[in-house]
């Protein structure tokens, strides 16, 4: 215990403590205890509902908090406990490790060392997957997680699935929905949605196929975790992703928001004014309530400016809806032939009588105001690139 002094001084400063869950891994669970005691008597461990010998490997350690759960729940609710007993304890960090031997303690000063030099964020210890002995699905079970993670908040990782972690217990959410090893993406998910940092450190693996005993069963877990990234997917793009283009455009002037995000973007004019041509139509066509959804989606699959085309997506703004309606009507009126309501029907009469004259003007109407605002703003954009060129020449 006295080999790796200095660090029990820095966890205990940091009120860092080390959750080990375990589930049936008696051939591996004292080492890993042993070596976490290396660097700290912090430890919280959590026995799933194991029926090996692991109580009575426990009960060598009476010094170490337990939570011993009735029956298997799954990592996820292994893990939960362990978040709770922490926060109960007053931790504020919480270094998850493996029972299963996979993981090394002398790694747990990596976390420590980089919060202490970075600042406070979610840890995740990046294994080497192409070193020998990785199992293939295991390698691609990453893969496949990273880019999902990617996705839904883009950020890139190069590990997503590794159980050795750090976490900010107090700035982590504090609902979750799910109980096994899907727990883990959900967690990081929902933090990188909080705006909490989520980051890799490098950590060494071993994967010894002699004692090691994986729990995760391929074909149920991986369609849990399916299950789940289509659910965060979905959230993504109907909320999380409208809501922080939202809270950045309004965080901006309107001239910040032109000269930071039009004129200094390291797009090309041509994606730029094709990024203001597709906000215009977006906002202007008849896609009342899922503009920017359908803006920032189509942003996304040709590859604009979201943020721009966002912008101007919100031409559509309440001042300008009547006008917007008005000119549809009579555009449409010029090739579908209306109904003329009675004295007394409202605006919202006459639209619902000549719905087919508005669609069809609306349509044509964004087109063309697609089309002048697109090129106007081309023209613009290389007019002041070459205004921006002249003075500092």
């Amino acid at each position: 215990m006295s080999t790796a002094p200095q660090y029990y001084s820095s966890i205990d400063r940091l009120k860092c403590c080390v959750i080990i869950p375990t589930y049936n891994n008696h051939k591996t669970l004292k080492r890993v205890i042993d070596g976490v005691l290396q660097y700290t008597g912090n430890i919280i461990v959590v026995n799933d509902g194991s029926t090996d010998t692991t109580p009575q490997i426990l009960s060598n350690y009476p010094h170490l908090v337990q939570v011993h759960l009735p029956k298997n729940k799954g990592k996820g609710a292994a893990l939960r406990a362990g978040f709770k007993t922490a926060l109960l304890a007053g931790y504020d960090y919480a270094i998850t490790i493996d029972s299963d031997g996979q993981h090394f303690p002398d790694d747990i000063p990596v976390f420590i060392e980089a919060i202490e030099s970075d600042g406070e964020a979610l840890l995740i210890g990046s294994r080497n997957m192409a070193q020998e002995g990785v199992p293939k699905k295991s390698s691609f079970g990453n893969k496949f997680s990273n880019f999902w993670f990617w996705f839904e908040t883009g950020n890139k990782l190069e590990d997503t699935q590794s159980g050795y972690r750090l976490y900010p217990l107090k700035q982590i959410p504090s609902k979750f929905f799910t109980t096994k090893f899907e727990f883990e993406i959900e967690v990081i998910v929902g933090a990188a949605w909080k705006g909490i940092p989520v980051k890799n450190v490098p950590v060494k693996v071993l994967y010894d196929m002699n004692e090691r005993v994986s729990h995760f069963r391929p074909f149920k877990d991986f369609t849990r975790i399916s299950v789940l990234n289509t659910v965060l997917v979905i959230i993504s793009l109907l909320y999380i992703k409208p809501r922080d283009f939202i809270y950045s455009f309004k965080k901006k002037s309107l001239k910040q928001f032109f000269i930071e995000n039009v004129l200094e973007s390291g797009d090309s004019n041509t994606k730029k004014a094709l990024s203001i041509a597709l906000g215009v139509f977006i906002g202007i066509a008849p896609l009342w309530g899922f503009q920017t959804i359908i803006v920032l989606f189509l942003a996304y699959v040709f590859r604009l400016n979201k943020l721009i085309a966002f912008a101007f997506s919100n031409i559509s703004v309440p001042p300008l809806i009547p006008l917007i309606i008005y000119l549809s009507l009579k555009t449409g009126s010029l090739f579908v032939q209306g109904v003329i309501p009675d004295d007394k029907a409202s605006a919202v009469d006459y639209v619902t009588q000549n719905l087919s004259q508005y669609l069809v003007g609306s349509i044509i109407l964004a087109a063309a105001a697609s089309f002048i605002f697109g090129m106007t703003g081309y023209i613009i954009l290389i007019a002041a690139n070459r205004n921006k060129t002249h003075s500092n020449a």
